[in-house]
């Protein structure tokens, strides 16, 4: 039987992702093409903010009643503009000064550290190169399946029905997005195959605006607003430079399910 080589090993991988790829009918509306690269994509480091279910630099407001589990945040905003209920936070509520809700523990200096590693994380996303699939959909990718990879858009990003992620549980989903991110009321994300949460990065330099009752997964790193509309859930981390706006959510940070 003759010896399976690392080289050999990468063509298997590439072909079985093209395969993958056809069969789920993505690659197309400017696709690159996936690579054997795209098996080996490294996440996105969170660094101390991974823990944190809800990060921002300008406060969070909230229609009660809320479920977040993980931690919350505010930097460099005064604690006053973090508007949760004690009991709507399964985690701990970071402040940098006195003010805030009852429950604060109050942590000037770690939280400067995870709002910088929140900056970290975004320019790491961001500045990834030689994507798999460019403008897929021209940026409408309700109702498609997607497999591993690096994904670019010079547009906003409409999710206008179920979107599915397929692949394994090591498996690395990077999309980078020059507007806004966009779900539709009542949809989904969904994983698919052992896919974790945690491996799944969006990074958008508008807002993020997560439709009426719809769920999503992964990690938002927005540069603007994250807006989570009246029942919406996740699963993974709001991590904003700005505000994050929430009504009666459920937000589940990977790392703590």
């Amino acid at each position: 039987m003759p010896a399976i080589t690392t080289q050999s090993r990468t063509r298997k991988r590439a072909f079985a992702m093209l395969l993958a790829a056809s069969v789920v009918g993505i690659g197309v509306a400017g696709g690159a093409g996936a690579s054997a690269e795209t098996l080996d994509l490294a996440p996105v480091d969170l660094g101390t903010a991974d823990s944190f279910a809800i990060l921002s630099k300008s406060g969070v407001t909230d229609v009660y009643a809320s479920a977040i589990t993980g931690n919350v945040g505010a930097s460099p905003i005064t604690g006053a503009a973090i508007h949760l209920a004690c009991d709507e936070v399964t985690g701990l509520i970071y402040s940098v000064d006195a003010a805030g809700p009852a429950c604060k523990t109050t942590a000037p200096s770690y939280l400067s550290t995870a709002v910088g590693d929140m900056g970290t994380a975004y320019t790491d996303a961001a500045g990834r190169v030689n994507p798999d699939y460019v403008n897929l959909g021209a940026g409408e990718i309700g109702g498609l399946t997607l497999t591993p990879g690096l994904y670019t858009w010079s547009t906003d990003v409409t999710l206008s029905d179920d979107v599915a992620l397929n692949g394994g549980p090591d498996d690395v989903f990077i999309f980078q997005v020059a507007g806004d991110i966009r779900q539709a009321a009542a949809k989904n994300v969904t994983l698919q195959g052992g896919v974790q949460a945690k491996n799944v990065f969006w990074q958008t330099a508008g807002q993020a605006a997560i439709g009426t009752t719809a769920h999503f997964e992964g990690t938002i790193l927005s540069r603007t607003l994250i807006a989570m509309k009246t029942g919406a859930s996740i699963n993974g981390n709001l991590l904003a430079q700005t505000a994050v706006t929430l009504q009666k959510n459920t937000v589940n940070t990977p790392g703590l399910q």
